[in-house]
């Protein structure tokens, strides 16, 4: 048997999904919910970036995605696509992406770390030397966000074996009919997309979020996390009464994107840390759940 094709033992995993699911373990020891944040690699630059990346975590990020920039972001708003380009411009590529996420690791072995995006880079770089190359660096999981199940296992093949996780998306369309298929290879967690639409151009509707977060339960054991429309530590706390997560995204890049605007992108990771800060505020004033 070769070694892409062995089972691995996840409890020898220092991270991946292991990494993962100890953090979800610890939360739910807690009694609470996660704060789930997002960045777009490299904005508005390389070391910026890294400072933004380490503010996260400092700041109370249970789970930090991180952006892979790309020039067709069909599921991302107007903010995170110039996030984006402000990336490319920089200089991002995934190389600069997964060396970021390796320096991360030298004062950071705990926090989970995401990489969200979509497959055209994946599939440039060769789907089996980033899932070796990506664990190496420290990732944990990815979210590909135009890759289907049903066409998944050109991915999986490599990254199950390599121990990556892959967060699996739910939307409000998933039929129930196929629910079972979108959820049945996923691990780490559940990213239920609380609108219909791009990212940061609406606010989710607690009353609708909640039974859908009730199904995806019924069909999973693994944990849910509610992302796009979350913007406030209001918004943050009432959902993670519901989920095992909530994901703010957009409302951070703000931050940094308003840092730019002021001629003061240094300032960035000040602002991004502040918000955070209240944000994990919001999610651990939630009510304690059994």
């Amino acid at each position: 048997m070769s070694a892409m094709a062995e089972t691995l033992d996840r409890s020898a995993v220092p991270g991946g999904t292991a990494r993962i699911d100890r953090r979800f373990a610890a939360l739910k020891a807690e009694g609470r919910a996660g704060l789930v944040t997002f960045v777009t690699a490299g904005d508005p630059d390389l070391d910026t970036g890294a400072r933004v990346l380490a503010a996260l975590a400092e700041a109370g990020a249970d789970v930090i995605e991180l952006g892979v920039p790309f020039t067709d972001p069909m599921a991302d708003g107007p903010a995170i696509q110039r996030a984006g380009l402000r990336a490319l411009a920089a200089g991002v590529t995934m190389i600069k992406v997964l060396d970021m996420v390796r320096a991360f690791r030298a004062t950071d072995t705990d926090t989970p770390v995401i990489l969200m995006g979509y497959y055209n880079p994946i599939y440039a770089y060769g789907a089996e030397r980033f899932a070796a190359d990506a664990m190496a660096a420290g990732v944990d999981g990815l979210i590909v966000v135009d890759l289907p199940a049903e066409e998944e296992e050109e991915l999986v093949r490599f990254t199950d074996p390599a121990g990556l996780a892959l967060v699996r998306l739910v939307a409000p369309t998933t039929s129930v009919e196929r629910l079972p298929s979108v959820v049945g290879r996923a691990s780490g967690f559940l990213y239920y997309v609380s609108i219909t639409g791009i990212t940061g151009t609406a606010s989710a509707d607690i009353s609708r979020v909640a039974p859908s977060v009730a199904r995806i339960r019924a069909a999973s054991e693994l944990p849910v996390a509610i992302g796009f429309g979350i913007k406030t530590p209001e918004q943050a706390a009432a959902f993670a009464a519901i989920g095992d997560a909530v994901v703010v995204g957009s409302a951070i890049v703000q931050e940094v994107e308003q840092a730019v605007a002021d001629g003061a992108p240094e300032t960035a990771p000040d602002r991004v840390r502040d918000l955070v800060s209240r944000l994990a505020g919001g999610v651990q004033s939630a009510a304690a759940r059994a």
